[in-house]
């Protein structure tokens, strides 16, 4: 399949996905017990005409269809409606905390792979007590939820120690990257031991070929068919669970970014989702949503540079 139209056809599926995405999101909430405007009272009583203008403003007595289309269209033109609970914008607070999401998933993405390749390469290739030390290590790692490694990390290097920042996410590029530090490990923590663990496997698994046996009989050194054979064979595996791990990442800043007062868009979907707010809920969900499909499609055009065996779109018949 060529790229044009494999491109083509996955574009058109994104499309159609987030517009059934869209749908189930400006729906879900409607679903939920409140509404905005018990909120904007705050538990105060209001007169019939009160709370006829908050409906109207809101357009909360129009029907749904007619609510979500026109939602739905000011969506398209990158209008997704004005805070309820901020009294702004939602498209101007998703400008301002979306970097530090950003960075945040950029910083623990980096850890997850230079960790987490290495302890899965180390545990393929030397076997023996450093491998089980190593699968002892990532089950901890996989077993430690991230709001329990933020508050583990936050007591020791921030409050005990004083390494680090407590909360925030500074100001300025290196400030930000200090700022990001605790969280990005905390973030990363799970996701190391899943992705070493995936390597290990994968590596393993191409150990046992026919290839690599031939290519240490004939006096190829071993450190070279491991690089060249064994890890290039298990980088598709890799890839794959590359692409869960990011998703995973994007979701699991939700607590990370609360635990830390990180202020970036996770933290922002925990309060609006607390405060009813439902255009920056609505917002913030969609864009996750997004973004999933961005890496997903990323990774399959990645795929057929890193396996040969893979083109764009289908598997060959003789992988």
């Amino acid at each position: 399949m060529s790229f044009l139209r494999f491109a083509g056809r996955r574009l058109l599926e994104m499309a159609v996905t987030l517009l059934g995405a869209s749908f189930v999101v400006f729906g879900a909430l409607y679903l939920a017990p409140g509404s905005p405007a018990s909120f904007l009272l705050s538990g105060r009583s209001a007169s019939p005409a009160a709370l006829a203008a908050i409906n109207e403003q809101y357009h909360l007595d129009d029907p749904f269809l007619v609510r979500y289309l026109r939602w739905l269209g000011q969506v398209v033109q990158g209008d997704f409606g004005r805070s309820i609970t901020y009294r702004t914008d939602v498209s101007r607070l998703l400008a301002d905390r979306l970097p530090a999401t950003l960075l945040l998933v950029t910083m623990a993405l980096v850890v997850v792979a230079v960790v987490g390749l290495l302890l899965g390469w180390i545990g393929a290739v030397r076997g023996g007590a450093v491998d089980s030390a190593i699968l002892v290590s990532t089950t901890v790692a996989v077993g430690t939820p991230s709001f329990v490694a933020a508050v583990l990390l936050q007591g020791l290097f921030a409050v005990k120690l004083g390494w680090f920042p407590s909360g925030g996410a500074g100001d300025g590029l290196l400030d930000m990257v200090w700022h990001l530090a605790l969280p990005s490990v905390a973030l990363a923590l799970y996701l190391i031991g899943m992705l070493a663990r995936v390597t290990r496997a994968a590596m393993l698994e191409a150990l046992d070929g026919e290839h690599v046996t031939v290519a240490l009989s004939r006096g190829v050194p071993e450190r070279e068919v491991i690089r060249r054979h064994v890890f290039r064979n298990s980088l598709g595996t890799v890839l794959t669970a590359g692409g869960l791990i990011v998703s995973t990442l994007l979701v699991c800043t939700i607590l990370v970014e609360s635990a830390f007062s990180v202020g970036g868009i996770g933290q922002l979907l925990e309060l609006a989702t607390t405060t009813k707010d439902f255009p920056t809920v609505q917002a913030v969900s969609l864009l996750i949503v997004a973004l999933f499909m961005v890496v997903n499609l990323i990774v399959d055009l990645l795929h057929p540079l890193v396996d040969p065996r893979v083109t764009l779109g289908e598997r060959r018949a003789d992988a």
